[in-house]
């Protein structure tokens, strides 16, 4: 073909990208979009239950994948995408944001069409959408329609951010050359200004020389950024002990001999605040310092000698470097670092991890600190570990990941529900990467009611490598530790959880609830239940105030934080 249309264009491109599930929900203004998917060989239509779990489905799949897309229809589907591309913007998510639009002589007309505010201005949503995206195009032209889609994509992947792509339906079926898509879109970074990065390098080693206690602190924007390889090289070169934030939880290999835990400063285990805090050197890596992440801001370094790596600028002390990217900036660190490790520093030993405090009788309930040390038993390489905000999120800090884990959360956006779409897209991405990795749900009885249709498009593309972790403790614990312990608005409508699975028509599936030490002890031993092979729904009965140690100490602090003027 020498020519194509420029609906399947845009889902050549990322075809190539090896993006093979396009999320979303269909809409009189992108239905011929849609047809376009159906033209390439191995891409699926994810079909959601709406356009905000569409949206959350997207974010989980680009995070093991790099970058995804998702597509909605024009005013009423795109507003519903609002709250997870913000998400997206904020975790450094590359999703490309298709919205089908009415046709270019509808809006010059500016026609009182439907799903319109009624008053002609057809770019007023994409100027939302302005504040939460990387880039967009609002593409009107033909001619340059496949160069602006190009732009896009590779903005989308380079800033790893959301980016808005507004088609008009008349220009979908309109004819491209096809000879565009045999040039890749050009995804590598723009190189680092060469003073400002020898500049970096030479007072990072200078500093490194000097140390006599540096530490490596990993965080979020390390994975997002593709920068983990480099993180594990310069542990290994260094030895310098590794700690993570809990945003930057699988950064780093867990079993590694210089991993020292999760680090949330007044949150922190008391061994690994002493150790990160007398530290006289801090390198940082892919910093995203909000609230959660940082024990409302309570670290408590003894040392001005911090340096942060960003995606898009580094600060040494003081001293700001915009544009010295960390990727390149790393990689030329670990040229020469090994010779810059000094004669002050020796390696000493780093905090251990007791994973289970004492034995607890068979019997037993089971309560939040049994469960999050116990579960690091179960856990195997590979896995793909998703995490809801509220107890899920802080009692994750408390387990160790196995190696090659992809740990995903929403610390800082924390809009509950968020995990059950990303779930969904995490658990396609997984069959398509390799259909025996597990993707592992820890999720709220109350979050999960926010966004449980997903659970439906599991269903439907059966994605058996699915483990959904229901943990029902009666309500909205993480607000009732905030505010309202017994207030009425902490309360939830209680489910028959383990109803679900055949309720949206599920296959394979098993049904489990687990209530005791016993149970849970015997259900992680069971080498049947480790294997893949069937959608699983396992409710963790716990008490209602039963929660993470840190998640109590972080609710008063941020209660605190919430009353003051």
């Amino acid at each position: 073909m020498s020519e194509i249309t420029l609906g399947r264009y845009i889902f050549e491109r990322l075809h190539q990208l090896k993006i093979d599930t396009i999320f979303g929900l269909p809409g009189d203004f992108n239905l011929s979009l849609l047809d376009k998917i159906y033209e390439i060989e191995g891409m699926r239509w994810a079909g959601n239950a709406n356009e905000l779990n569409a949206g959350y489905a997207a974010d989980g799949y680009a995070r093991v994948k790099g970058i995804s897309a998702v597509v909605s229809t024009f005013g009423v589907g795109e507003l519903s995408l609002t709250n997870a591309i913000a998400g997206s913007f904020a975790e450094h998510c590359a999703v490309l944001n298709i919205v089908g639009l009415p046709s270019v002589n509808a809006q010059a007309k500016q026609l009182l069409l439907h799903h319109t505010l009624g008053n002609g201005d057809f770019t007023v949503f994409h100027r939302m959408f302005k504040n939460i995206s990387q880039t967009s195009a609002f593409i009107a032209d033909i001619n340059t329609a496949p160069q602006e889609i190009d732009r896009c994509i590779r903005d989308a992947y380079i800033y790893q951010r959301p980016v808005y792509v507004g088609l008009p339906s008349n220009l979908v079926d309109l004819l491209v050359p096809s000879s565009l898509l045999e040039t890749p879109i050009e995804l590598s970074l723009k190189p680092n200004d060469p003073e400002a990065q020898e500049e970096v390098i030479e007072t990072v080693e200078k500093l490194i020389k000097e140390a006599h206690n540096p530490i490596i602190l990993v965080d979020a924007c390390a994975s997002r950024h593709n920068c983990k390889r480099e993180v594990a090289k310069l542990v290994d070169i260094t030895q310098f002990p590794v700690f993570t934030t809990p945003m930057g939880k699988s950064g780093i290999n867990e079993s590694h001999p210089r991993f020292g835990g999760v680090y949330v400063g007044s949150l922190s285990r008391p061994d690994v605040k002493a150790f990160v805090e007398n530290a006289d050197l801090v390198l940082s890596i892919g910093a995203l310092l909000s609230d959660f992440n940082t024990g409302s801001f309570s670290y408590g370094y003894k040392t001005k000698n911090v340096v942060e790596f960003h995606s898009d600028y580094t600060k040494i002390r003081q001293a700001t470097f915009p544009g010295v990217q960390m990727k390149e900036a790393l990689n030329k660190l670990l040229e020469t670092v090994e010779n810059a490790v000094g004669p002050n520093y020796i390696p000493a030993p780093v905090p251990q991890q007791k994973l289970i405090n004492s034995p607890a009788a068979p019997d037993a309930l089971l309560t939040q600190e049994y469960l999050w040390t116990k579960v690091s038993s179960w856990f195997k390489e590979g896995d793909i570990i998703i995490t809801e905000t509220g107890t899920s999120a802080f009692g994750i800090v408390q387990s160790r990941f196995p190696n090659n884990t992809i740990g995903i959360s929403q610390v800082l956006w924390g809009s509950i529900g968020y995990t059950v779409g990303a779930t969904c897209g995490a658990a396609m991405a997984a069959q398509e990467i390799d259909p025996s990795k597990r993707v592992v749900l820890f999720v709220g009885d109350g979050s999960l009611q926010l966004t449980v249709q997903e659970i439906s498009t599991l269903c439907k593309w059966e994605c058996n490598n699915t483990y959904l972790y229901v943990l029902n403790n009666d309500g909205y614990t993480i607000e009732r530790l905030i505010h309202g312990q017994n207030a009425g608005y902490n309360d939830i409508q209680p489910w028959n959880n383990l109803q679900l699975l055949p309720l949206f028509n599920a296959k394979d599936y098993e049904c489990i609830r687990v209530a005791t030490v016993g149970e849970l002890n015997e259900l992680f031993a069971n080498p049947a239940f480790a294997v893949p092979d069937k959608i699983r729904m396992i409710e963790v009965m716990l008490a209602r105030m039963d929660a993470p140690a840190n998640l109590v100490a972080q609710a008063k602090l941020s209660e605190r934080t919430n009353a003051q003027m």
